[in-house]
């Protein structure tokens, strides 16, 4: 059988939305609860796709409105992570329909070094809508956002 594309990923939604019950006490402890949504990738890309330009958005951030909206106390930040990069690989598979997906960040407005085309890439179409940087680290740099905080799309 051949290897799914990005993009048939991207819209196999199986049977997601779903909240899971979690027993383990660390996680409940850690993320308020025991309720844990995992969202389908398309959510995840719908949001994306509406951050506008000059503006960004964190993984947690999407990861708390989406919890909200299904009613759950956490969402899956395993599934979150892989879903959000699904998305951005999705959309540089695309010809058309392609998301801003160099916009959605990584907590404190880290960026992503798993986006298609590397760090450099995000970096450039960052700079372009005004975005400046600071880096942390000496051999594994890791680069952020200069005041993402000041620079948030809030999600209704």
């Amino acid at each position: 059988m051949a290897r799914k594309i990005f993009n048939e990923k991207l819209n196999d939604s199986k049977d997601m939305p779903k909240i899971i019950c979690v027993k383990d006490e660390k996680s409940i402890s850690r993320y308020g609860g025991s309720e844990m949504l995992i969202a389908p990738p398309l959510e995840y890309n719908e949001i994306m796709s509406n951050v506008p330009e000059g503006k960004i958005i964190t993984t947690k951030q999407i990861r708390e409105y989406l919890a909200d909206k299904h009613g759950a106390d956490f969402t899956c930040p395993l599934t979150a992570g892989i879903f959000i990069n699904l998305a951005a690989q999705a959309s540089h598979e695309r010809e058309n329909n392609k998301i801003p997906f160099w916009r959605t960040l990584k907590t404190e407005g880290e960026l992503n070094p798993k986006y298609p085309l590397g760090i450099e890439y995000q970096k450039q179409m960052l700079e372009k809508e005004g975005h400046t940087f600071i880096f942390k680290g000496r051999k594994n740099i890791r680069y952020f956002v200069e005041d993402y905080k000041e620079k948030i799309y809030e999600l209704d």
